[in-house]
């Protein structure tokens, strides 16, 4: 609560805490994501490209895990630090692995049984 005329009171660690979790939330999103992205490698008849598809997949998701992992350590000091570099890389892996899913989805309307 607010005193009249006084500032609201802060909690710097809050802030933190909340970026961590989105972090976190987006992790799983991405690992949901790839694994679905590796879902056609595991069928009978398997295609080549949906292996490597499937491969990509799995190296851009440990790729998000590593920048996240990244992104929790300069979190936890105080004050929290801004890696900016970190946070344009996980931006851009997450665009590559949406290329990804791109792919998988028109290799997949491609094949003919």
């Amino acid at each position: 609560m607010t005193e009249p005329g006084g500032d609201p009171p802060r909690d710097p660690g809050a802030a933190a805490e909340r970026t961590r979790l989105s972090w976190r939330r987006t992790s799983l999103s991405a690992a949901a994501v790839g694994l679905l992205l590796a879902r056609p490698a595991f069928t009978p008849h398997a295609r080549t490209s949906a292996v490597l598809a499937a491969a990509a997949a799995m190296i851009i998701w440990v790729t998000l895990v590593a920048l996240t992992y990244r992104r929790h350590r300069g979190l936890t000091t105080r004050p929290p630090l801004a890696d900016q570099r970190t946070i344009i890389a996980y931006a851009v892996v997450t665009v590559l692995l949406a290329i990804v899913g791109g792919f998988v989805v028109i290799d997949g309307l491609v094949v003919t049984h």
